[in-house]
């Protein structure tokens, strides 16, 4: 086996994700982009048990419910995902007699194994686990019902808390047992100008869970791959001190680029990333998002996975404009 020092250039789509979540040596950025575009990873979600999704439109607004029983709307022509309608625990009354999402351990990993062997065998593989403790608790409260619970009803939001924590504990195991490389999460904490809570409160509320649990992903040999939209900057040390390997930002404008990259580079995280949803690429000026998409590249080159955003019509995104960004990559990393 090659010592470390005489390694071979990464050379496989695994390797090149690898190479830049470990910041070394990585001989171009990750690529995860669909429509039969590059891509260096094959992602999959694990699903519960005995759910079956309902879904119902009254007028221009579609419903649908979640795994957790809480229910959704959005605008028929409108984003994908919507915001909560109803949600599951409407008064605290309710904590103790929620239903939680049962996932099996053993079919699960049997099922994602399955899966991972039909792909090609070069390839970084994901299990994408839904959401996280955040995500999931805010949901079954509703976010600004659970905002005022951090001050008002610290107990109750810690077994709310711990509740969704074994949801994801779970998930983590068969994502272990079935071989992924990585577990996907998704956790948006801030708006753009700073967190939803205190520093604080995530240190009382959330890090000890996120410790716990992301030290079980790494256990495994897997990376924890994190999304979060909004302006984090003041719990990202926290957050790669949790065990967050890669942090997927779809708005990473909304940091100093520069800090940003250097704070990366310093802790030996990776940025997973497509140019800025907000900024950038709604522009529809192809100047601006080509030299966006250099001045990432430039930044963060050894630890960058480039990505493109599912929802364009969510953002308002012609196809065309994002193939702008994807042509721009090939062309930087040497691929056209």
């Amino acid at each position: 086996m090659p010592t470390a020092e005489h390694r071979s250039e990464p050379a496989t789509g695994r390797e090149i994700i690898l190479a830049n979540i470990e910041r070394s040596g990585a001989p171009r950025c990750g690529f995860t982009f669909d429509q039969g575009r590059i891509n260096d990873t094959v992602v999959r979600g694990v699903r519960p048990c005995g759910y079956t999704q309902r879904r119902w439109r009254e007028a221009d607004r579609e419903y649908y419910d979640d795994e957790w029983g809480n229910i959704w709307v959005r605008m028929v022509a409108g984003a994908v995902k919507g915001e909560i309608h109803k949600p599951v625990i409407e008064d605290w009354h309710q904590l103790e007699s929620v239903r939680l999402p049962h996932y099996d351990v053993e079919n699960g990993a049997e099922q994602l194994r399955q899966f991972y062997e039909t792909q090609a065998d070069d390839l970084f593989k994901i299990a994408a686990i839904g959401g996280w403790v955040f995500d999931n608790a805010r949901y079954l409260r509703k976010l600004e019902v659970y905002l005022m619970d951090l001050a008002l009803y610290p107990d109750q939001l810690q077994t709310l808390n711990a509740k969704v924590g074994s949801v994801y504990e779970r998930k983590i195991h068969i994502a272990g047992q079935a071989g992924a490389h990585a577990i996907m999460i998704g956790e948006d904490m801030g708006t753009q100008q700073g967190l939803l809570f205190s520093p604080a409160m995530f240190r009382e509320y959330f890090k000890p869970l996120y410790r716990r649990l992301m030290g079980l992903a790494h256990e495994y040999g897997m990376k924890v791959m994190m999304h979060s939209c909004g302006m984090n900057w003041e719990i990202l040390d926290d957050l790669i001190d949790c065990g967050v390997n890669v942090f997927q930002f779809d708005q990473p404008a909304v940091y100093d680029l520069p800090a940003l990259a250097d704070k990366l580079r310093r802790r030996k995280v990776a940025l997973w990333s497509p140019v800025d949803i907000q900024k950038y690429l709604p522009t529809g000026n192809r100047e601006l998002i080509e030299r966006e998409t250099d001045r990432m590249m430039d930044l963060f080159r050894g630890g960058l996975l480039l990505k493109n955003y599912p929802d364009l019509a969510g953002i308002g995104v012609e196809p065309e404009w994002d193939m702008w960004f994807y042509r721009r990559a090939l062309q930087n990393s040497g691929l056209s």
